[in-house]
């Protein structure tokens, strides 16, 4: 899938008053045990340095980048510290609407879709979009590195080395991109790279 772009990205990000530059639904039914045994792969894969990067990030990724449908529930929880260790909670963004990405530093097709989701960003800061990152099945440092050559080191970050958290929200393959609306209510979820038409569709009319 090409990549989208919603406009010039700024160099420089803050979390707080000035932007930051820059399709819900629960666990799937018989995915627990689809996911862990991904995480153990990836696991291994980590273990031996990441060396089968390529076949692992086609194995996780979900291929046809379709919209699955929300299941209208609260989302689960999502705390705990980032790849720098800053600790985030996502109950603290109520009263915003925050698009969740699952992603991770070997996915090339999350690369790709890191500059959309901050152009959002920057497109929605004043009217109350935030962007949250959830780096799964992931070394720290190789997160680091990914997030400074992206730009997207200022966004709030929840590692998840073990995929407890990706499996919790029903994640079944990265990048895979969650819409929580204001109330903590899973609006929007979608399969693979995102792209601007996707985020208009699914994300702007909660910012009204």
């Amino acid at each position: 899938m090409a990549p989208a772009d919603l406009g010039d990205v700024p160099s420089g990000q803050r979390r707080s008053r000035a932007p930051t530059p820059a399709q819900g639904g629960g666990p799937v039914t018989g995915q627990r045990p689809l996911i862990a045994r991904r995480a153990v792969l990836v696991g291994a894969a980590a273990a031996a340095g990441l060396a089968a990067t390529v076949p692992l990030a086609h194995a996780l990724r979900a291929g046809d980048g379709t919209p699955a449908a929300p299941a209208n529930r609260l989302a689960s929880p999502l705390a705990g510290t980032g790849p720098d260790g800053t600790f985030f909670d996502l109950a603290t963004l109520r009263g915003h609407v925050a698009v969740v990405t699952v992603w991770a530093s070997w996915c090339e097709p999350c690369r790709r879709e890191f500059p959309v989701l901050l152009a959002a960003q920057e497109s929605w800061y004043e009217a109350g979009l935030r962007v949250v990152g959830l780096n799964t099945a992931d070394r720290p440092a190789s997160a680091r590195r990914f997030l400074r050559e992206v730009g997207a080191e200022a966004l709030p970050m929840v590692s998840d080395p073990d995929s407890r958290h990706a499996v919790a929200w029903g994640v079944r393959g990265i990048p895979e991109t969650f819409v929580v609306d204001r109330g903590g209510r899973l609006a929007a979820r979608h399969q693979g790279e995102v792209t601007r038409e996707w985020l208009v569709a699914s994300v702007e009319p909660l910012l009204r």
